[in-house]
């Protein structure tokens, strides 16, 4: 894995057994959202790799992938901010939380879908972790 992509990505520590499906539910529910319709669209993912735990913006995985990628400042801002309210959630512990300081975004970039309207909302990931391309 190219370890400068690595660098960027938000390490973090989870609690139990079932806080990784917990995190990855949660996210499917968190990113910015269509203005006309109930359309969300997710920002971060959690990934799993070589035992370490991480989360990380969509844009990082085309990256890694190496894919055409232009994370900008409010990118990682948005990464930062849900890496908080994960934490702040008691989902995870981010292992640098120094990391996750700087920039951040405003609430009113990031749409929360609450677990009980999520139903009502398109829910669409930007990356799929794990699946690959069959040409």
């Amino acid at each position: 894995m190219n370890a400068n992509i690595i660098d960027s990505f938000i390490e973090v520590n989870l609690e139990g057994e079932d806080d990784f499906r917990k995190i990855r539910e949660t996210l499917t529910r968190i990113g910015v959202s269509s203005r006309k319709e109930k359309k969300l669209f997710q920002s971060c993912h959690i990934l799993h790799k070589q035992g370490k735990y991480y989360i990380v913006h969509f844009k990082q995985m085309f990256a890694l992938d190496g894919k055409p990628s232009n994370m900008e400042e409010n990118d990682t801002g948005r990464l930062n901010t849900i890496a908080n309210l994960l934490a702040e959630w008691n989902l995870l512990k981010v292992k640098d939380p120094d990391k996750t300081k700087d920039p951040t975004a405003s609430m009113s970039q990031i749409k929360v879908v609450p677990h009980k309207e999520k139903e009502q909302w398109d829910l669409v990931p930007k990356y799929n972790i794990g699946s690959k391309k069959i040409p």
